[in-house]
């Protein structure tokens, strides 16, 4: 068995059944073990920014790190933009780079480069393999490092040899190590905080936006009228009726002043403190209120789950409750406006959707609104490199085939093209009806 077989048998083993892939020449070893290995499914992406958007899209909605496969240096390099956002958006990705044969780097050849050097911005663990036995247990350490509490980037760089060699067959799988449990003396800290100061808010990031983080903020929110905040770009998000009001964090810094003014107490769950995205003439670079205490009840390694309904059972907060209910807005007509926009894609949009957002200001009127729509997933653009739309509208897809995915992208993306609100509501109906991937245009 080669090391390249032994690595992808050790990767199954683990639960790994995709590699979005973009091989070369020295990828020819772990291409033909794709053959060997079919419980992998190869998934092959025209260019590596696809191949990594899609691993992070993957990994936000099935939870588990796909494999992605890179030729060489230049070829990783041109991965690294999507990287960049799954590095932020703290998604499980195990990075395959292939490299130059182990005994033919001497040589510097045209492609050869210093791939560790281009790993290690976007990577939380970067190894080289050095021998082909050592191939299956290096990727099962890939693994466990990119499935660590709260999850990252892990690359493995393989030289040509380290794949096609003679293995010592699969590694065994390593367990990852768990979120941190939060000592019952912070969450005491943090209800004490929040009993005693009249304008608090948690600022909800990573896991705590999901379904049962919500519900256990509701609950805080309920027992101390505090607000509820959502980071700006969230990984995952989870939305919709039934859940309580999340405001979500504006973009421009002025507006994030304005929206946060006059908080007391400030707290942090799964999410770091509020920054400016650029350093404004005149304006702070941190955004906390000045005077707001400032806490963190979960660092994003912290099982902010647990930690937000043990906050929730600290406040005596109750159990049930209704969430407030949100009126469904009307169909629009007419002219075609970011607002219209907004509603005819949370009106239309079906139960169990997964919505990829990157279509940047025009997108700003749809948040509010949605939170009517049936219950759906929101994936947004959490390092702020552009270009990850499609690419992780695409892995998402691959990860839920039963859901559908709806994509609003700005920056230009051709597509069919409407101009008032009856034409969207045309097409959107149409493309929902079709199958396969549809792209609309909106000049508004």
């Amino acid at each position: 068995m080669t090391g390249a077989e032994a690595l992808l048998r050790t990767a199954a083993a683990a639960g790994l059944e995709v590699c979005f892939a973009n091989p070369g020449t020295t990828e020819m070893g772990l291409v033909k073990a794709l053959d060997a290995v079919p419980s992998i499914r190869a998934v092959l992406g025209l260019f590596e920014g696809v191949c990594s958007g899609a691993a992070d899209g993957y990994a936000r909605m099935s939870g588990r790190p796909a494999l992605a496969l890179f030729h060489l240096g230049p070829g990783f390099a041109n991965a690294i933009a999507n990287l960049h956002n799954a590095r932020r958006a703290r998604s499980p990705v195990v990075n395959l780079i292939g490299d130059q044969a182990t005994w033919h780097r001497e040589a510097d050849a045209p492609l050869t480069s210093d791939i560790a050097s281009l790993a290690r911005p976007v990577s939380k663990w970067v190894r080289e393999t050095r021998t082909a036995a050592q191939a299956a247990q290096d990727v099962a350490e890939a693994i466990a490092a990119a499935q660590e509490a709260p999850g990252g980037v892990a690359s493995l760089i393989l030289p040509a040899d380290c794949q096609s060699g003679d293995s010592r067959g699969p590694a065994q799988r390593i367990a990852p190590q768990s979120a941190r449990l939060v000592p019952a003396d912070r969450i005491e800290t943090v209800a004490a905080a929040l009993r005693g100061r009249s304008n608090a808010a948690i600022y909800l990031g990573g896991r705590a936006l999901g379904e049962r983080g919500q519900i256990a903020a509701g609950r805080v929110a309920r027992a101390t009228g505090c607000r509820l905040v959502s980071e700006c770009f969230p990984a995952r998000f989870e939305r919709g009726a039934g859940l309580p009001k999340v405001d979500r964090n504006p973009y421009f810094p002025e507006r994030v002043v304005a929206f946060l003014a006059g908080l007391q107490t400030l707290v942090l769950a799964g999410a770091g403190e509020p920054v400016a995205f650029f350093g404004y003439p005149g304006m702070p670079s941190r955004l906390t209120p000045e005077g707001c205490a400032l806490s963190t009840l979960a660092a994003p390694e912290d099982d902010v789950e647990a930690a937000i309904e043990a906050l929730a059972d600290a406040l005596d907060a109750p159990r049930a409750g209704l969430a407030p209910s949100v009126e469904r807005p009307q169909m629009p007509q007419g002219a075609l406006t970011p607002e219209a926009v907004g509603t005819v894609l949370a009106l239309l949009q079906p139960e169990g959707a997964i919505v990829v957002d990157e279509s940047a200001t025009t997108g700003l009127a749809y948040f509010p609104v949605a939170s009517s729509a049936p219950r759906f997933s929101l994936l947004t653009l959490t390092g702020g490199s552009i270009g990850m739309g499609p690419p992780c509208a695409t892995g998402a897809a691959i990860a839920c085939p039963d859901r559908t995915v709806h994509l609003a992208q700005g920056m230009g993306v051709p597509a069919r093209r409407v101009d008032s609100a009856d034409s969207l509501q045309d097409a959107l109906g149409r493309a929902l009806a079709e199958r396969g991937p549809s792209l609309i245009e909106m000049a508004l």
